[in-house]
């Protein structure tokens, strides 16, 4: 079974491809500016993108797992996620407080996708 990968960097890839679902690298906001709301976007932004390269989309997430440096933001994580995620189509998701790679990192997010039938 063959593997694809996607925007392949020196440390990971930001996305792979295996069997029938994509798996991607936590994404974090190229823009730390923003709040956790306007980080939150960002990443969702840069979720669709990817598994837009990788042949599905955002109704096809199996899983998320969205970690969090302040528990206290995950109202405002979760305003941009539930405006975001498609109703009927929500995934399996966890929220974890742990500290990220740089403190000015208010979120990050990691998804699984089924590619698209």
């Amino acid at each position: 079974m063959s593997i694809r990968r996607i925007e392949v960097g020196p440390r990971m890839s930001q996305a792979v491809v295996h069997g029938n679902a994509v798996y991607l690298a936590g994404q974090v906001a190229a823009d730390t500016s923003g709040d956790t709301n306007a980080q939150t976007k960002q990443i969702l932004g840069q979720i669709d993108a990817l598994l837009a390269a990788a042949g599905t989309d955002k109704t096809r997430i199996l899983s998320a797992t969205i970690y969090l440096p302040d528990i206290g933001d995950f109202a405002a994580m979760n305003a941009a996620w539930d405006a975001w995620v498609p109703k009927g189509n929500t995934p399996a998701r966890a929220t974890v407080e742990a500290r990220l790679a740089a403190p000015a990192y208010k979120v990050e997010i990691a998804v699984i996708a089924a590619l698209s039938d």
